[in-house]
């Protein structure tokens, strides 16, 4: 057995799995403060990786000034976004508004095909160094400057949770969006302030993973494989969309060292997180950390 192959991977997948973490803090934000699963969350992360390429290659702006622009954009996107097209949606049934995040994805990933090209475009070098070695393995710059964001972030969202006024708010519209107004909690701009935190930290995401393969309408799929972690850690649990990521993240790797060892199948890598998720959904479908709903007929 290859260990130092199998150990590479298991790292690369603890650093992805962080990203996953990230994008699914972002599913989990929108579903507790509007009870929204958002199926354009993967055209969050294409449209910021595409602004950003254009900020660096038609604009000839620095990364460190064209990522805070893009990252400012997206939230002012997100805004726009609940305001005008789901802001409208509000009292209609569930489903309808499902519907409605799946046809938004459908009309931003034909857009950006449209504009930017069907073909993968690779950014611009944006760190001088393409790999650091850490402990002996070789992990791509924008996979470590990914981590560590990914690790603010997580820490970032746990004090805005927890102390910020606006995250109680989120939480307190969460729990009960009736008796939150009744408190005299904006309802609406806190899920305007939710679809901009998840479209903003979305673009980050999808902005490192351009950086690595280049940017294509092949990266929404990121938004989809991201499902596996919310449903493994719980639809409306931050802990659990963390976790989810990292035991994600691992397992689509290890699934990539036994395929390439011994099976020989070609697309365990791709297909091993949903194998993952049907089996969450049928032994435990709340996932590891989402509270259970009980209703009564």
């Amino acid at each position: 057995m290859n260990t130092d192959l199998l150990v590479q991977l298991i790292v690369n997948g603890l650093i992805i799995g962080t990203l996953y973490g990230v994008v699914a803090m972002c599913f989990v934000l929108i579903y507790k403060s509007t009870q929204i699963v958002n199926f354009a969350q993967g055209e969050f992360l294409l449209i910021g990786a595409w602004v950003c390429w254009w900020m660096l290659t038609y604009w000839q702006l620095p990364f460190w000034i064209g990522f805070p622009i893009t990252l400012a954009f997206m939230m002012v996107f997100g805004v726009l976004l609940q305001v005008i097209v789901l802001r409208p949606m509000i009292g209609e049934p569930i489903i309808s508004v499902i519907m409605v995040t799946i046809g938004l994805s459908i009309f931003f990933s034909a857009m950006m095909k449209w504009i930017f090209g069907v073909w993968a475009k690779p950014y611009p070098e944006v760190f001088g160094t393409k790999a650091v070695n850490i402990l002996g393995l070789n992990v791509q710059t924008p996979y470590v400057m990914s981590m560590v964001i990914s690790l603010l972030i997580m820490v970032g969202f746990a004090w805005f949770f927890k102390f910020s006024r606006l995250g109680l708010a989120m939480r307190a519209t969460a729990f009960n969006q009736q008796v939150a107004q009744s408190l005299g909690i904006s309802v609406k701009s806190v899920f305007a302030m939710a679809w901009a935190i998840s479209a903003m930290v979305s673009a980050l995401a999808g902005v490192v993973v351009g950086m690595v393969n280049g940017v294509s309408s092949a990266l929404s799929f990121f938004g989809i494989k991201v499902f596996p972690v919310v449903i493994l850690g719980g639809l409306d649990s931050i802990v659990g969309a963390i976790l989810g990521g990292l035991i994600i993240g691992v397992l689509e790797n290890v699934a990539e060292f036994v395929d390439s060892q011994y099976l020989n199948v070609g697309n365990l890598y791709t297909v091993a997180p949903f194998y993952a998720l049907i089996i969450i959904l049928m032994i435990k479908p709340y996932g590891l950390f989402g509270t259970k709903q009980i209703e009564r007929v």
